[in-house]
């Protein structure tokens, strides 16, 4: 099978969620099936990422594409100009004429089972009427993050922003999964949000995967006591969210039963007010980017995931779970994936309630032993990526036969 892979970005450095997800998805599809991965390119990505694109492609089209950096005069100036449009500006940003001929050419050119759309950002250039059937690959139920967002959001300002663009989502992402062949959701939450919420009748699910070879604990070092860690890219909102929350609603509260408590806060990207929460003598670190998480994970007493936004599934707590690592998280960051909670990780919400089970595991290493080796078992028996792909590659075939035009109704 010939598959088609739009995406927004080369993915070296792997270092954020869907990076990982789409990575390790692509890395067993071509094991059988070739793949021609399209993708607009800002030259954010490593020097070595368009070289390192044929560990998961075999061939590669680059578009060239400018994006303005956050949080600039520039990019205040386009969220201005968004304002008018119907388009939420998540999307709005990615529109390229030049993808969307590059993806036309492309398959005028070349004989292509099934095109596959990996997030909703690249959908604002894919024609309604293509030669081939389509797959939107959606590792969110994007407008779940800006309701999630409005909620939160203690300014009057923030939240009338949030909630335009919730409402601008909800509708654009609707449209997109209702005009795909076939939508591939990453949980069995999100596959029924699809079905109930946008009227999708042709949506399927696979599950989160790991690397457990790549994640397992070293066996070198022993944790740190009471110390804490939390790994994810910190120029993604939810993440920026996650730490503002827990620094200021829970930490204190296990800092006033754990006097030594730590928190390390790994991932790329931290804006200023959260690099200058790692004052001298504050007990948080904050690392930026690193070229390899497990180090901090190795070193770490307790995961936390305090999550409040957000959708699809969270790859950080499966690497974590598989380096044997307890994890607290909030039901919001554990969403989508099936943990049990006290066998596997422990779900809290609260912020009493997450320091209360925080503070167990730290002054219980037993007990966070046996978390952390339950939910390693698990992850090693249930989610590896060659079984995850395998259930993708299926769902493919599976709408790449189904749409040819010998099988459509006359």
């Amino acid at each position: 099978m010939h598959i088609a892979w739009l995406k927004t970005e080369l993915l070296h450095p792997i270092d954020k969620g869907g990076k990982i997800r789409t990575y390790h998805m692509l890395r067993e599809l071509r094991r059988e099936h070739e793949i021609t991965y399209v993708t607009l390119d800002d030259g954010q990505a490593a020097p070595d990422a368009l070289d390192r694109a044929t560990e998961y492609a075999h061939e590669v089209v680059r578009i060239p594409f400018r994006q303005t950096a956050k949080r600039t005069p520039a990019f205040y100036a386009e969220l201005a100009r968004n304002v008018a449009s119907p388009l939420p500006f998540a999307i709005a940003k990615y529109r390229s004429a030049a993808m969307r001929d590059a993806i036309r050419a492309l398959l005028h050119r070349r004989d292509v089972d099934v095109l596959v759309c990996d997030f909703l950002f690249p959908s604002i250039n894919v024609d309604r009427d293509l030669p081939c059937p389509t797959v939107l690959f959606q590792h969110n139920v994007e407008a779940a993050i800006w309701a999630r967002h409005t909620q939160v959001a203690a300014h009057p300002a923030k939240r009338f922003y949030f909630r335009e663009q919730w409402r601008r989502m909800r509708a654009f992402e609707a449209a997109e999964c209702r005009r795909f062949d076939h939508v591939i959701a990453v949980s069995a939450e999100d596959e029924e949000t699809f079905r109930r919420d946008y009227g999708v009748r042709n949506v399927s699910s696979v599950p989160t995967g790991v690397d457990t070879d790549y994640f397992s604990p070293s066996g070198e070092r022993a944790p740190a006591p009471h110390s804490l860690v939390f790994t994810g890219s910190m120029d993604w909102l939810p993440n920026e969210d996650a730490i503002q929350f827990f620094t200021r609603d829970v930490l204190p509260l296990v800092r006033a039963q754990v006097p030594d408590v730590t928190l390390t806060v790994v991932g790329r990207n931290p804006p200023a007010h959260i690099r200058a929460l790692a004052v001298e003598g504050s007990a948080i670190r904050v690392t930026g980017s690193v070229p390899d998480v497990r180090p901090y994970l190795d070193d770490a007493s307790v995961f936390v995931v305090p999550i409040r936004i957000g959708g699809g599934t969270r790859l950080k707590i499966y690497e974590a779970m598989a380096m044997e690592l307890p994890v607290v998280s909030t039901t919001v960051g554990a969403e989508g994936l099936p943990l049990r909670s006290g066998v596997d990780a422990i779900l809290a919400d609260e912020p009493a309630d997450l320091a209360a089970a925080i503070v167990k595991l730290l002054r219980d290493p037993a007990q966070a032993r046996r978390i952390g080796q339950t939910g390693a078992e698990r992850v090693r028996q249930e989610f590896s990526w060659q079984r995850v792909a395998a259930a993708f590659s299926e769902i493919c075939e599976g709408v790449a036969t189904q749409n040819r035009p010998e099988n459509l109704p006359v």
